[in-house]
């Protein structure tokens, strides 16, 4: 018993220390608190649909064409407070060009 024990604990250290350094890894890519950033209301739901439908997807593995509006609009607020609050990796301040919209695999044939 005292070595599995033993094992168990050995095993949590390490699940532990990962977790850690995961999240080491994520603070590292977000914005330095010092930037200047335009913060964002609910006004801007259309201007910064690209760096939303990102979130979305990476965040809350959910892609913007399967929320009704309504849910779309609550997610919006909630990825607003995480944007003024700089929590957000450096990328989504300097801009993203496309993002996901659909889980669909699309097949055009050219």
């Amino acid at each position: 018993m005292k070595f599995f024990y033993g094992k168990l604990v050995l095993i949590l250290k390490f699940c532990c220390a990962s977790e850690k350094k995961t999240k080491d890894k994520h603070r590292s890519k977000r914005a330095p608190l010092n930037i200047e950033i335009q913060e964002l209301s609910g006004d801007d739901y259309f201007s910064k649909n690209n760096e939303f439908s990102t979130w979305l997807k990476e965040e809350k593995d959910v892609f913007f064409s399967d929320l009704s509006a309504d849910s779309a609009r609550k997610l919006f607020s909630d990825f607003v407070k995480a944007w003024n609050k700089k929590k957000l990796e450096i990328r989504y301040y300097e801009g993203i060009g496309t993002a996901p919209r659909s889980a669909h695999n699309w097949k055009i044939k050219g």
